[in-house]
Parts: structure tokens; C-alpha cells; sequence
């Protein structure tokens, strides 16, 4: 019996037990479980709803605010804005009731900025876990035709990348281990990093982007980075990519925090960055329309007809097969942290 990662049950996992055991059919159901989709279509009268769920685990503070951000995105991708949330708030014990309290205004921060509604949830002590974790659902509302899916991308497209590689995982790591970190950079670079946290919601491009016309499909690339939210799309979508490394944009902050924990920031999770698989006429303006609202935009890569086929150009012209991480290297930084007691 093989040992499982941290973070998300990889792709074969999924496809041999968690995708077998998927209840009964049902006919509103357009689009359930699928390997890279982060969200399900249902069919509700002449109505569509999205519907996504995800858990936050890895991060400390703002754990809330996060919930409810990253479930956001995920409905926002489908270019739909996100509209209901609940959460499931799991506490250890010994937690009091300032704890409660914070995961709880945060969430109601979050949701009023987004024009959310937060309609219900459960919260609970739970006893074997060590940092609270908060599972938050988000749902949003649409027409027949009014959405794309992550398995939309066509040979062809252009890949666009906006903001920048990592920016979730940076603001974690500048956030819980700012004392460590300061020793070796420049405060004011974690004082930035920490404010990354402000730009994780991509609800804005989202909508924007998929207004503009010409996208066929977006992903919020989360566990896994930049470069496994690429697979998820190519994956969901059954084409293949070429992604040239130098065009990635990272920022300052996210280099030097990697370079601290030796790891990859285009596989650090990068909740605040958007995929967006465009037809090639619509890439420049699509950019354009990003950058007039104050989002930076970079076209990446392409996606390619061969699915068998992942390439990554690296920054010395040199092409190598796109790898897929086994886990996101926020967990490798974190293991790195337990084992060194920092």
C-alpha cells in the first residue's frame, strides 16, 4: 500500500479510487469530477450553477480570508462571479473563542469585498489536529452559455499567465516564519512579500478576461504551482504544452524567499495568478484590457496538439519534458521547517 504525499492525492491516485466512487447519476449534473476542473456545472431549471469546494490547510494567519478567496477563484475561472460561500471551520483543542471569532470576521471581510453571501457552514473543536483548518464551498450563478470550463483550452492558444508565479506560497512563508527569514533578507522584501496576500483573489481578471471574448478555458493555479495548474489544464483539456521558462514572470520577494528554502517557485502554490487559454487574434487584447485594470499579463506558452506531449523551454534555449512535482513545494518548505525546528 503506497504512502501518500502532503498536499493533493496525485492524478493516478485520483483516477484508480477517488474518481470510482462518485454516487448516483444524475441528469442536472453537466460537468462532475474531473481531473483538472475545480468545479462542478449543474443544470437548476433554465439556470447553471458552479459549484466548487476547497480546504485551507497549509497557512496560519488570514486562514479566512483565504477560504473564501480561493474558492472564489475557482468559481471566477468558469467566468462566472462567485456568489454564495460556506465553511467548515475545524479548531484544535485548547483553542478559544478569539480564534473562532477571527476565522469569522475575516470570512465576512472577504465575502463583502467579493459581493458575497456567506450562507451557512459548521465549525467545531476537533481533537488530533494541530492548526485550525477551514474547508470553504462557493457557488455562483449563470446562463447556458455564460461559462468556460479548465477543459477548454485548443491546440493552438496562447497561454497567458497574469501577475506572477508563487504568489500564495510567498506570502505564507514571509507571514509564518518572518523572524527566520529576516536574518538572511531585507525586511522591507518580506514586508512586501507579506502583502501578497492582498493580490491572491483573481475574481477581477476572471471576469474581465473572459468579457473581453476569445478565452476557451482559465485555472487558478493552486497546489502545485504555476506549472502544475499547466498540467491540470492540459490534463482537463487533452492537449499538450510548451511553456518557455524564461517568460514566467516571479517576483523579487518570491526569488529570494525560494532561494531560502531551496525551492521552485514555479511549483510553489500561486493562488493569484490566472491561466487563461486564448484564441491567438484575441491575446493582445485580452492583455490589454488586464493591464488598462491594473493587472500585468504575460503570454507564456502555447497549447499544443500532442497531449502526450509537455515541453518546457528552459531559460538556456534547452528543451526537457514539462515535470509534474509530486507534491507543492510549500510542503517541502514546511518540511524543511518541522525538521529544523525553525
Amino acid at each position: 500500500m503506497k504512502k501518500l504525499p502532503s498536499g493533493k492525492i496525485p492524478p493516478e491516485t485520483l483516477k484508480k479510487i477517488v474518481l470510482r466512487f462518485l454516487g448516483a447519476n444524475r441528469k442536472e449534473v453537466i460537468l462532475g469530477p474531473t481531473l483538472g476542473e475545480d468545479g462542478a456545472i449543474i443544470q437548476a431549471n433554465d439556470k447553471i450553477l458552479i459549484s466548487s469546494m476547497d480546504p485551507i490547510t497549509g497557512a496560519v494567519e488570514r486562514i479566512g480570508w483565504l477560504a473564501v478567496n480561493i474558492c472564489a477563484n475557482d468559481i471566477a475561472t468558469f467566468g462566472v462571479p462567485p456568489a454564495f460561500f460556506s465553511s467548515c471551520i475545524l479548531l484544535p483543542e485548547n483553542s478559544n473563542t478569539y480564534i473562532l471569532e477571527e476565522i469569522c470576521s475575516q470570512i465576512d471581510k472577504a465575502a463583502k469585498n467579493l459581493g458575497i453571501a456567506v450562507i451557512g457552514g459548521h465549525s467545531e473543536i476537533t481533537p488530533g489536529i494541530s492548526n485550525p483548518i477551514v474547508v470553504g464551498h462557493c457557488m455562483g450563478i449563470t446562463t447556458k452559455n455564460g461559462y468556460v470550463t479548465t477543459g477548454g483550452a485548443k491546440p493552438g492558444n496562447s497561454m497567458i499567465l497574469t501577475k506572477t508565479a508563487g504568489i500564495e506560497g510567498t506570502a505564507i512563508l514571509a507571514t509564518d516564519y518572518y523572524k527566520v527569514l529576516k536574518e538572511k533578507i531585507d525586511p522591507k522584501i518580506l514586508d512586501s512579500a507579506k502583502k501578497f496576500f492582498e493580490s491572491i483573489s483573481v475574481v477581477k481578471e476572471a471576469i474581465l478576461a473572459f468579457n473581453t471574448g476569445g478565452v476557451n478555458a482559465m485555472h487558478d493555479p493552486t497546489e502545485g504551482g504555476v506549472i502544475g495548474g499547466i498540467h491540470e489544464m492540459a490534463d482537463a483539456s487533452k492537449v499538450g504544452v510548451k511553456v518557455f521558462e524564461d517568460k514566467v514572470p516571479v517576483a523579487e520577494e518570491t526569488v529570494k524567499i525560494c532561494e531560502f528554502f531551496g525551492i521552485d517557485a514555479l511549483y510553489l502554490i500561486s493562488s493569484g495568478a490566472l491561466l487563461i487559454a486564448a484564441e491567438k487574434e484575441k491575446e493582445d487584447e485580452i492583455i490589454r484590457v488586464l493591464r488598462k485594470n491594473g493587472v500585468k499579463a504575460s503570454v507564456i506558452g502555447e497549447f499544443t496538439s500532442n497531449p502526450n506531449k509537455r515541453v518546457l523551454v528552459r531559460k538556456d534555449g534547452v528543451e526537457m519534458e514539462l515535470p509534474r512535482a509530486e507534491m507543492d513545494h510549500l510542503w517541502i518548505a514546511l518540511e524543511k521547517c518541522r525538521l529544523t525546528r525553525i
